[in-house]
């Protein structure tokens, strides 16, 4: 089995974002996990997320961890395609690995970037290519812009986006940190930055804005949104087409959607691109404590006030 390039969830940058947030980071040869407490408990979870291929030195080192911090779990979402996961897959169930509750989903899109723009285009779905083309002659223009006030106008329309959809996110603290992490102080070392904002505008007046993560060749496309005002000019359309020729542009190879949902409307939106659906392994809770099943009990009431609070808010 081949390793997928490392994720940018796998990034130094990425640990020490996440390290400022407030959890404790791990790093163990070439991969990190991320350590959170439990309130009023002496006891804590692993994250190890988007990391290599599980193999024997791995589970044996998760399990001195897991002893030394006093771990219930570390749960493992490994960045590993399920076609390619079958001796990965019989190893964490030796080791005591269940199905645990998913953080990303288990599939996404990739779209491959060595194409030329024509036969990209060729590929779309009709109506997703009359949209982009309809975009472009209403006059909306897509570009990069990393400025402060750009990424006010990206938090400022992700605060609208959720309160307007109904659904969880993070606070404005954490996409700080994140862009503290990912893009200014990449930046001011003189490095490539990891983040990046795209925003679509119409006269001067932004519509939709992303933010994106370059890393090990992959465009990815983690957080993205949008007005609830100028629909009609269909901004995403453009804004998706844009961020492909962004892609090839900075010599990147493939596009990942960063997530596949059946059944939802932005899933029916990537899918005009005609994206490849890629199925990882899926979410496994390597087991260490007794704990574990209160804990799930908790968490799933936990997730269940929270998304009645955000249908609250709408």
């Amino acid at each position: 089995m081949k390793s997928l390039p490392t994720h940018p969830l796998q990034s130094p940058e990425w640990g020490a974002f996440r390290q400022e947030w407030g959890n404790q980071v791990v790093r163990i040869d070439d991969y990190q996990i991320t350590l959170h407490k439990l309130p009023g408990l002496p006891f804590k979870i692993g994250a190890f997320i988007k990391g290599p291929i599980p193999d024997k030195q791995m589970i044996t080192s998760l399990a001195a961890l897991a002893k030394k911090e006093r771990l219930i779990f570390i749960k493992l979402e490994p960045h590993v395609k399920k076609v390619d996961g079958k001796a990965a897959i019989a190893l964490l169930k030796s080791a005591g690995a269940v199905r645990g509750k998913t953080l990303f989903t288990p599939e996404t899109f990739w779209i491959d970037l060595s194409e030329t723009e024509e036969e990209l285009m060729k590929s779309f779905h009709p109506k997703t290519r009359y949209n982009i083309r309809l975009a472009e002659r209403k006059g909306v223009t897509v570009q990069e812009d990393n400025s402060q006030k750009a990424f006010e106008k990206y938090w400022k329309l992700t605060k609208e986006t959720t309160k307007r959809q109904g659904f969880f996110a993070h606070t404005k603290h954490y996409h700080e940190l994140l862009w503290k992490h990912l893009h200014i102080n990449l930046v001011s070392e003189g490095k490539q930055p990891i983040a990046r904002i795209l925003t679509a505008k119409l006269k001067n007046e932004v519509l939709t804005t992303w933010m994106l993560f370059v890393y090990n060749n992959i465009l990815y496309y983690p957080y993205g949104a949008s007005s609830d005002t100028q629909k009609q000019v269909m901004a995403p359309n453009l804004m998706m087409w844009e961020a492909i020729r962004y892609g090839r542009a900075n010599e990147c190879s493939t596009f990942d959607l960063w997530g596949r949902e059946p059944g939802k409307g932005f899933t029916k939106f990537k899918e005009g691109y005609n994206p490849e659906v890629v199925e990882f392994i899926g979410t496994w809770d390597i087991v260490y404590s007794p704990l574990y099943w209160p804990y799930r009990a908790a968490e799933w009431l936990r997730w269940k006030i929270l998304r009645l609070k955000a249908k609250l808010k709408k």
